[in-house]
């Protein structure tokens, strides 16, 4: 095991039950602005206090050197720039109007990464650049990775904010998309590691041809998170993660990215959050709600739970939200309102499935409950409405063993006030007949053109489609 600190441990992640490791100190914990939001659901959600950075000071980072025909400057500099603005108590970096190319970047506590409309901070695609390894995870499991491109470890109050951009270089990590044998050796190597309980700090991802891309946004072991305004364009591997965090609101971001696995926002292990008034435009899908795979999501025991998605159009991407399939330590009270799912782009093929896809299999455990989608519409979708698969293993089916069999507990999905112009199908729930799915109402689904079975249900409980 790392290193801990009790006394960051209490302040940071007091509540969520999380494990012990050191990271960013807060210089003033519990005093820091906050904004409270209150959020109506169909269950108790937690009011969410994140960062107020109206009143900071501001650290430009060309007064710390920057410039923008250097990588090497611009990236020394946001880091000065970083630590200044922490050291202070509170501080907004400013990165003003230009295209700023940089390698990876560390927030700390009480940090606002503000990036001025007209900015670009432009992420090196050299992999040496996000060196040293983090911890991090992959899919479900923790490890020792390549740096996420913007990564907080253990932080307080910390935000990405402005109407600028951040932008990924593809060169490399386009080349990494294909996942050849290297990369799936590695990760079978990874998942015998979790399984036989091997120590996070063994768990060496960077060698050889493993190539596990990292994300392009995790706030890790974090609360009070905001990201505000910003664009996200293109990304290695999943675009915003929050990893065990605490208290997050994402508000008002664009996303466009179509590589290989790049969903748009994972909350994985984190509780109470905000995702409203965002653009989607995805290769993968719009929102996945994750808690950690296998054994290690049973060992950590902190579930996914109170997830407020409001008011988001989606352009494009495999599923409006998905459940799972890494949900190991439990996904429950998820909110879907007012988001509407289409496709626009011509230059883009449609890739739009499911609205609600709930996934799991033989190996995950955890259990998913009280998920609820309302007034959503959609134009044309290749899935159906709700979607519930609980044999969703793709290649790992062969590629390793079943070291432990724990189905998954499904109960509580209501989906209500949905219009569809075309889909391959309503509703297909295919359950385990030893674990039904429990209590699934469907209220007010209009969907124009079914090209399938409407309604397919296999060991099913409760089911109540009132039209």
């Amino acid at each position: 095991m790392l290193p801990t600190s009790p006394s960051r441990r209490k302040a940071v992640l007091a509540g969520l039950g999380l494990p012990l490791f050191a990271g960013c100190a807060s210089i003033a914990a519990g005093g820091h602005p906050q904004q409270r939001i209150t959020i109506k659901a169909p269950f108790a959600m937690p009011v969410i206090a994140v960062p107020d950075f109206a009143a900071s000071k501001r650290f430009p980072i060309t007064d710390f050197g920057a410039d923008p025909a250097s990588q090497s400057a611009t990236s020394s500099a946001i880091t000065r720039a970083i630590a200044a603005a922490h050291a202070s108590g509170s501080g907004v970096v400013v990165v003003p109007p230009g295209v700023w190319p940089t390698a990876k970047i560390h927030l700390k506590s009480n940090v606002n990464l503000h990036v001025e409309k007209g900015a670009t901070l432009l992420f090196s695609e050299r992999p040496e650049d996000y060196l040293p390894a983090v911890l991090s995870s992959w899919e479900g499991l923790e490890c020792y990775n390549y740096s996420p491109l913007v990564y907080a470890f253990e932080c307080e109050n910390v935000a990405i904010t402005g109407q600028g951009k951040l932008q990924a270089k593809l060169d490399i990590w386009r080349v990494w998309y294909a996942r050849p044998k290297p990369h799936m050796d590695a990760l079978v190597a990874l998942y015998h590691q979790a399984a036989k309980g091997v120590p996070v700090s063994e768990r060496q991802m960077t060698g050889g041809a493993a190539n596990l891309r990292p994300q392009f946004v995790q706030f890790n072991r974090c609360r009070h998170v905001l990201i505000e305004d910003i664009s996200i364009e293109d990304s290695p591997f999943w675009v915003v993660h929050p990893l065990l965090c605490k208290d997050v609101v994402i508000r008002r971001v664009n996303i466009r990215a179509h590589g290989h696995n790049n969903d748009g926002v994972d909350p994985e292990m984190t509780q109470s959050v905000l995702i409203e008034d965002c653009v989607f435009d995805q290769g993968d899908d719009a929102i996945s709600v994750k808690s950690g795979r296998d054994q290690d999501a049973w060992r950590l025991g902190v579930p996914s739970r109170n997830i407020v998605m409001r008011n988001c159009r989606i352009k494009n991407g495999h599923q409006l939200i998905a459940i799972g399939s890494e949900l190991s330590a439990g996904i429950e009270n998820v909110y879907v309102d007012n988001c509407h799912f289409d496709h626009a782009d011509s230059r883009v093929a449609s890739t739009i499935n499911n609205l609600l896809f709930v996934k799991t299999n033989e190996r995950r455990g955890g259990y998913v409950r009280n998920i609820y989608v309302n007034n959503v519409s959609a134009t044309r979708i290749a899935g159906g409405v709700l979607s519930v698969e609980t044999d969703v293993l793709y290649q790992w089916r062969n590629l390793v063993p079943t070291y432990e069999r724990r189905l998954t507990p499904i109960e509580g999905l209501h989906v209500s006030n949905v219009t569809v112009g075309e889909a391959r199908f309503v509703c297909h729930i295919k359950a385990e007949r030893e674990m039904p799915v429990k209590n699934v109402t469907l209220s007010k689904i209009q969907v124009k053109k079914v090209g399938d079975t409407h309604i397919l249900t296999e060991n099913v409980h409760g089911f109540i489609n009132q039209g």
